[in-house]
């Protein structure tokens, strides 16, 4: 059904409240669409989660789902253009499959939901200050499993997030222990923690990501701090820092994050 894995939870909460919900697939994508048919919602009475790939079309199913819960109907399948006939101008056409809900379709939806969550890459973000916590809060809603790293206690109270937190008094540990393919962000409170960091980061050799927050003189101490310390100089080729880009200069903690969780993003893909 290819519903986000985030949503997973709150179909199952619709379906054991006894509330009818009705799964829209797009079973078929032909020419100019919205989405393929990796694209999947679900629709309540009055909520919905996931999405078709929105205007009229998704307002269409929506519509179309809400009329079978009325009308208790079970199974449904429309042919849309995407043409002046529903005021929308992609030029494709879509096939649309809407289902009820039961026991054997949640049983799929919760197969697939676990599957998505194990493909899902990985983001560790070390250092839970301001800007740390910006950038989880930029990534929480992004289809990636992103981990707040801090080795200070304390550091995370009053941060209300869906996201994962570790805190822990070696944070390079969890560099080490990352799976292959991963982005790793240095913004701690230490210069030395980020370059001990960015260091086995870029040493694993299989990183998709190695950030640093700071400037070009940072980068440049911590190329020389590799070769004092025993690695290789030649690692920081592969660093990015600063994060973000230099295009916008804008240092608050919000920008910096919406900056480089494209960054990030652009990466991973």
């Amino acid at each position: 059904m290819a519903i986000p894995h985030r949503d997973y939870g709150n179909i199952e909460q619709w379906h054991h409240a006894g509330k009818p919900v009705v799964l829209v697939r797009v079973a078929g994508a032909r020419g100019s669409t919205p989405r393929g048919t990796d694209a999947a919602m679900a629709v309540t009475r009055d909520a919905i989660a996931g999405t078709i790939g929105g205007g009229q079309l998704e307002w269409l199913a929506i519509a179309r789902a809400r009329e079978m819960i009325a009308a208790r109907e079970t199974a449904e399948t429309l042919d849309i253009p995407l043409g002046p006939e529903i005021g929308q101008c992609c030029g494709g056409r879509v096939q649309l499959e809407l289902q009820l809900l039961d026991e054997r379709l949640l049983r799929i939806l919760h197969e697939e939901a676990q599957g998505a969550a194990a493909q899902l890459r990985n983001v560790l973000i070390f250092g839970a200050g301001h800007t740390g916590k910006a950038l989880a809060h930029a990534l929480e809603p992004l289809p990636l499993k992103t981990v707040l790293v801090d080795e200070r206690p304390g550091s995370f109270e009053g941060f209300v997030t869906g996201i994962e937190t570790l805190c822990t008094p070696v944070p390079e540990s969890a560099v080490r222990d990352a799976p292959p393919g991963s982005a790793f962000v240095a913004m701690t409170h230490s210069h030395a923690i980020d370059f001990l960091i960015m260091a086995e980061a870029l040493k694993r050799g299989d990183a998709a990501y190695c950030g640093m927050i700071g400037s070009a003189t940072k980068r440049a101490v911590f190329t020389h701090w590799l070769s004092d310390n025993g690695y290789d100089k030649a690692l920081a080729g592969r660093l990015t820092c600063p994060i973000g880009g230099t295009s916008v200069r804008d240092k608050r903690p919000e920008i910096i994050a919406a900056l480089t969780a494209a960054e990030i993003i652009t990466a991973l893909a």
